[in-house]
């Protein structure tokens, strides 16, 4: 995998100077446009669905190829890199230009179809090579090589055979392929609430994030890792790149927490652990939550509702970890007088969390993410605008009429339906001519624009090229074959069926993100545990979580590895221990299949607050095992005994609760009267 390339693309706008000379400042201006134009289609659909798919895979390529060009020294091989990139958004205005004749030749592609068709499906495969190395690009691949000869394999896996025509149509000419529906979520919710979060992130976002978590909880016990946990969570909020967040916030937390005793391994595992989580935080969810609404065809909001419990039982985890790990080493929290006011930060950049509980609001009050997200992204911009003049205002009276008057133009957007683009464009011209804040937040929007296409690529790069997996899927049928495999375990044991499904999910892991993990194995392992009677939402939800959880197990382990330079240790041992914290990330989607309750999928509130009760209590028992202290040291019978009983609540079987509580209790008596007279700084 081209490192370089991959990181240049993750980095926060923070760490790179989007406007530097020579050919970044191409790349500035495409990142620009590109952004417009998604602004422009969300707020007037002003074409075909279509036709924007196909346009936003154009400028996909054109951005990588350009970004690879951008990172060369030899001009030959730049030149040639920026050629195949817009010869890439040139032919992805293709569908745009000829989209009625292409309609009307539907089954009988014409050559210049089939040509231009394999040029695309070569320059996809390219551009995804050059981000996010060769894993996805062999499998879909093989996925290819499938529809074109699995005529000729044996048994069950043969197909009736496929022309390459028949292939390349189901793959270019319409929405069954490469553009098929992970782009088009890509290229609709994803794109607009990465450029949402890249905004905050850039008004200042992350410190608000980072002081309010400084001052609620960086002067408690071990309070420099409950830090990391607290300010991931939220950044998880407007950030579903666990990644991105480590190599944001853990160039804070990390040092932060060995500078107070936290070993490095630990450092490490605490950062990646809480990044990771924060694609399972609603709202945004790593944008997974969008290509499954679009799959399921339910509201998004159900997907939110089915996730906010399990999110918040995983950074729970992580926090009782953390606060178990400085009772066991004895470390304290910062001095009270080296954290900043929580509340002192919350006045200063209120302004900033307005956006944030908006979308919120809007998404819970059932609109659409589309509209939602541009809602919110041009809400951004003003409010961020408002402050800025309302800075440069002398008197209280001026600022109270000021965010008034603002009040009143964002009030008029819901009322008449003023455009988002009318808005950004009121922002911008008003930020131009009246004040010097004006001007800096005009530079910070056109910043952004750039930055938050560049944040996009990875993700709908990777939604172009599994099409060609889901499109195989579809026309051979394959999937089917699997499902019938986990079937036949699942008669015997549902048990084996979900680890089965783990398994699989974690492999797949070790070499694709978590959206491209997400979309193949729901769509062959989800209609199986369908069949086996679990609910169709806590079954994709299962295969999203263990996607999550791959990019924390080794030997892969990205966010480990993200988190390796900045905590100087082993990439390796950082996954493991991630892995330790995270248990009950790989615990809860088992809970939820035995009981939906957990994910609210009953309907029962009282049945959910018992299961999250339970949850809670496992939780607490997982993680007094795994870090082997309670009150004070545990000793291995110990752990073996509160492993039993926390592994006894997962289950929903006859008396396994009863006995999950009992031997729970019996385990807390047990050590509270085993340690009285012991301190919490016994040696380990």
């Amino acid at each position: 995998m081209d490192r370089n390339l991959e990181l240049e693309v993750e980095l926060p706008a923070e760490s790179t100077d989007v406007r530097r000379g020579g050919s970044a400042w191409a790349l500035y201006a495409i990142g620009i446009a590109f952004s417009v134009f998604q602004i422009w289609t969300a707020a007037y659909s002003p074409i075909s669905s279509l036709v924007v798919r196909s346009v936003h895979v154009g400028f996909l390529v054109l951005m990588i190829f350009g970004i690879s060009a951008e990172l060369t020294k030899n001009k030959a091989h730049a030149t040639l890199l920026w050629s195949l990139g817009i010869l890439g958004f040139v032919l992805g205005l293709y569908h745009w230009v000829y989209e009625t004749e292409i309609m009307l030749r539907s089954g009988i592609p014409s050559m210049t179809d089939l040509v231009i068709g394999v040029i695309v499906i070569i320059l996809v495969f390219d551009a995804t090579r050059r981000l996010m190395g060769w894993a996805l690009p062999i499998l879909c691949g093989l996925a290819l090589l499938y529809g074109l000869f699995g005529e000729y394999l044996p048994g069950a896996l043969a197909t009736r055979g496929y022309g390459l025509d028949q292939i390349i149509e189901q793959m270019f000419m319409g929405t069954e392929g490469i553009y098929g529906t992970p782009i088009y979520v890509s290229s609709t919710y994803i794109f607009l609430f990465i450029l949402f979060g890249t905004f905050l992130e850039r008004a200042g976002m992350i410190k608000l994030f980072t002081d309010v978590s400084m001052g609620l909880v960086g002067h408690l016990k071990g309070g420099p890792a409950k830090v990391s946990v607290f300010s991931s969570g939220l950044m998880g909020t407007i950030n579903g790149s666990g990644v991105a967040n480590v190599v944001t916030t853990g160039q804070f937390t990390i040092p932060l927490m060995k500078r107070f005793g936290y070993s490095s391994v630990f450092s490490g595992a605490v950062e990646a652990t809480s990044s990771m989580g924060g694609q399972i935080m609603p709202p945004v969810m790593g944008a997974v939550a969008f290509i499954m609404a679009e799959t399921l065809g339910v509201p998004y909001v159900e997907i939110v509702k089915a996730a906010i419990i399990p999110a918040l039982l995983y950074f729970a985890a992580a926090f009782w970890a953390v606060h178990l790990e400085a009772g066991h080493k004895n470390l304290r929290g910062l001095p009270k007088e080296m954290c900043p006011s929580a509340w002192g930060a919350l006045k200063a950049g209120w302004y900033l969390i307005l956006p944030l509980a908006i979308l919120v609001y809007l998404l819970f009050s059932g609109y659409t993410p589309l509209f939602s997200g541009t809602v919110g992204l041009a809400l951004t911009i003003v409010l961020i605008l408002g402050a800025a003049i309302a800075l440069n205002l002398s008197g209280t009276a001026l600022r109270v009429i000021f965010w008034v008057v603002l009040g009143l133009l964002c009030g008029s957007f819901f009322e008449f339906g003023i455009t988002a683009i009318g808005l950004i464009i009121i922002a911008l011209i008003a930020g131009n001519l009246f004040v010097k804040g004006g001007r800096e937040t005009v530079r910070l929007s056109v910043d952004s624009l750039a930055e938050g296409a560049r944040h996009a690529v990875s993700v709908g790069i990777a939604c172009a090229i599994v099409g060609v997996l889901i499109g195989i899927f579809t026309l051979t049928g394959v999937a089917v074959q699997f499902a019938e495999m986990i079937l036949a375990f699942g008669r015997s044991s549902l048990f084996l069926s979900l680890v089965l499904t783990m398994i699989a999910c974690l492999l797949l892991g070790t070499g694709l993100p978590t959206i491209p993990n997400y979309i193949i194995t729901s769509a062959i392992a989800a209609p199986a545990l369908l069949e086996l009677g679990v609910p169709l939402l806590v079954s994709h939800m299962f295969v999203f979580y263990f996607g999550i959880m791959a990019d924390l197990t080794p030997p892969v382990a990205l966010a480990a590895f993200a988190a390796a330079p900045i905590a100087r240790a082993s990439g390796m041992a950082i996954g493991w221990q991630a892995s330790k914290i995270a248990i009950p990330g790989y615990v809860v989607p088992f809970m939820a299949v035995y009981d939906p309750a957990l994910m609210a999928q009953t309907g029962d509130w009282l049945a959910t607050a018992y299961m999250a009760f339970k949850a809670i209590v496992s939780i607490g028992l997982w993680g007094a095992a795994m870090v082997g202290f309670l009150h004070t040291k545990l000793n291995w019978p110990e752990r073996i005994w509160a492993t039993a009983a926390a592994f006894l609540l997962v289950l929903a079987l006859p008396i396994t609760d009863e006995l999950g509580f009992g031997l729970g209790f019996l385990f807390i008596v047990w050590h509270w009267w085993r340690s009285r007279g012991a301190t919490q700084s016994e040696p380990a």
